[in-house]
């Protein structure tokens, strides 16, 4: 008797079940929508704000069919859904004019975007559809050119700054300090204090190569970047700036953003779904730096404006002036690390930040010279400057320390992000610009979807036709089978793009071909003199070690895909390894259920449908 134990049939069950459930959500396809998310750094996107954006769009009578307060993103962001594109841009537009009265100084992001329409249900179980690559969603793909050499020469900038603060702690004296392209160029009257100062140099500044020149009383010091360190500058500075773009492009509310790097020195940015190409350039372009500097608080106590003012958001939304002082302590190079932590003094939230030696150096002195006065960190971006916070020195700190205040914990996570990746290391440059509508997106959906199903209508055919029943039962486990995919790539939620179509057609040949296997070996056993019983369990049996060999092979060959592959490669992979693992699954215990279920209970089975049994030595014997 051919039957399966109750729990096999409990959790091949259970396992359709789940499949159908994460399979679900990408039928329900996407709606138009209006998204809001912080433009600035010190302004927060709260209830408050979406209470404010739907009575802005009742105002205007725009009718929503949802609105979405989303915190999942690092950012939080407020959706609007609309029934077309038309209301959609009429939001867009109404809630620009609202939020942003200074259009060249906006506060918040108010851009184009696309939601799903999966019920509440679903996503409370965290059944959400698969994401769509910019092939088949539509979308603007982007190659970036980073400014190498701008990156070496800003790290010669801080090595110069570096170099003076040493010599004059040391009381090193020196005719002038000057930096070119390449190298920092330093003068000496004497020879003796030239050898103190290259000592010292080498000992504290190692990335610097050292080499004399010059006689008499006119005696150089060149310092020159070495090998090493100039590829470790132009690493981090591209490593710096992939992290920043991600956090960038958080605010277009892309599902699943491409930023990879290509060859030494560019950037491959890939934003499937964005209908704002202009607002995803201003984006990827715009700079910003990070700087920490002393308040100048003799002139704020005077009123007067100061030099160099910029303004702090306090948390209640009001905006005041700080005027600060024109020397950099800190920049943001020199930040190594930052994270939330908790101020075990105080048991409130804070920021944790690591500086790199140079940093500390520069830290140590000034906080030292400057206990009880303030201190800013400012972002500059697009030439304008604001104070993300303003703290008061407690004592001498060096390499690393805490930024305090009356932060939230949400508010020290977003500020360490910032201080983490706020900058470009270097800038960048678009020097590739490629558009995808979203009507070839559609097109290239449905030329593969149809290319699948004409492709699956072919096999079921002959599955059917050429095994009868044992045909259809296999046809069933092919189904399931695709099932089981798409909810594995909607669960993961993996990205799927053309070529992971071409893995779904892939997967459904190699899938029937292990059905096809085990048909043939059930046959076999019945032309060998077995019952329909025995060739049943026979033929299940010696068939599962030639799938399990074939599918391990090319699995094999699937995870190289994955590991070394990238771009299109890489999403064929994908595809492609999940398909092996769910082939597995369906032709052989899935299919296997179904046949025990059908011919598993009958004690005196004669005959079995599958087919015609070819005999080399007597005719052929049909079975029923």
């Amino acid at each position: 008797m051919n039957r399966y134990p109750l729990w096999k049939y409990i959790v091949i069950v259970v396992a359709l079940l789940i499949g159908a459930m994460y399979t679900l959500p990408n039928f329900f396809g996407e709606s138009p929508a209006v998204q809001v998310s912080s433009g600035k750094p010190t302004v927060k996107v709260d209830a408050a704000l979406m209470s404010r954006v739907e009575a802005l769009l009742k105002d205007a009578k725009l009718e929503t069919t949802g609105m979405f307060f989303d915190t999942t993103t690092l950012n939080s962001t407020i959706r609007a859904r609309f029934r077309d594109t038309d209301v959609q841009l009429q939001a867009k537009d109404a809630l620009q004019r609202a939020l942003n009265p200074n259009a060249d100084d906006p506060s918040y992001i108010v851009a184009l975007n696309l939601i799903s329409n999966t019920p509440a249900w679903l996503k409370s179980l965290h059944a959400l559809p698969m994401y769509l690559g910019l092939d088949l969603r539509g979308g603007v793909h982007f190659l970036l050119q980073v400014d190498m050499r701008a990156a070496v020469d800003k790290r010669l900038e801080t090595f110069t700054s570096d170099i003076r603060t040493l010599l004059r702690e040391k009381n090193i004296r020196h005719s002038g300090i000057s930096k070119s392209a390449t190298e920092i160029e330093i003068k000496f009257r004497d020879a003796e204090t030239r050898a103190r100062a290259e000592d010292l140099i080498r000992g504290q500044v190692r990335e610097l190569t050292l080499r004399e020149e010059g006689t008499g009383a006119d005696l150089l010091l060149f310092a020159t970047l070495s090998p090493a360190a100039q590829k470790e500058i132009q690493e981090s500075a591209l490593k710096q700036n992939i992290t920043t773009l991600h956090n960038r492009v958080n605010e277009l509310g892309v599902a699943e953003p491409v930023i990879q790097q290509q060859g030494a020195d560019r950037i491959v940015v890939q934003l499937p779904g964005v209908q704002d190409v202009a607002r995803a350039k201003s984006l990827l372009g715009r700079t910003a730096t990070l700087e920490i500097r002393m308040v100048d608080q003799e002139a704020m106590a005077s009123g007067g404006a100061g030099a160099l003012t910029v303004p702090e958001r306090k948390s209640d939304g009001t905006v005041t002036p700080v005027v600060l002082k024109r020397d950099v302590v800190v920049t943001g190079n020199q930040l190594n690390n930052a994270s939330a932590t908790i101020d075990s003094q105080t048991q409130r939230p804070a920021v944790s930040v690591r500086l790199d030696e140079a940093g500390g150096r520069a830290m140590r002195a000034i906080t030292r010279d400057n206990i009880g006065k303030l201190m800013a960190i400012v972002l500059y971006e697009r030439g304008k400057g604001e104070a993300i916070s303003v703290a008061r020195i407690q004592g001498e700190f060096g390499n690393q320390f805490q930024i305090t205040g009356n932060f939230s914990v949400q508010e020290t996570t977003d500020l360490a992000l910032l201080i983490r990746s706020g900058s470009l290391a270097a800038p960048m440059e678009i020097i590739e610009e490629r558009t995808i509508g979203p009507s070839l997106g559609r097109e290239n959906i449905e030329r593969g979807f149809r290319s699948t199903l004409y492709g699956f209508a072919a096999i079921a055919a002959f599955m059917i036709l050429y095994y009868r029943v044992f045909g259809l039962i296999s046809v069933v486990s092919l189904s399931v089978n695709v099932m089981l995919l798409v909810a594995l790539l909607s669960l993961l939620q993996a990205t799927l793009t053309l070529p992971g179509i071409a893995a779904i057609a892939l997967t459904l040949g190699m899938a029937i071909d292990a059905n096809v296997l085990i048909n043939e070996r059930v046959r076999e056993e019945l032309r060998n003199g077995r019952t329909a019983q025995q060739a049943i369990t026979e033929g299940y049996e010696k068939a599962f070690a030639t799938i399990l060999d074939s599918n391990v092979t090319t699995l094999i060959a699937g995870v190289a895909l994955l590991t070394f592959g990238s771009g299109p490669v890489r999403g064929f992979a994908v595809v492609h390894v999940l398909g092996i693992l769910t082939s597995i699954f369906s032709a052989v215990f899935v299919s296997r259920a179904i046949v025990n279920l059908v011919y598993g209970y009958r004690k005196k089975l004669q005959t079995l449908s599958i087919g015609q049994i070819w005999r080399p030595d007597t005719a052929a014997v049909p079975a029923k």
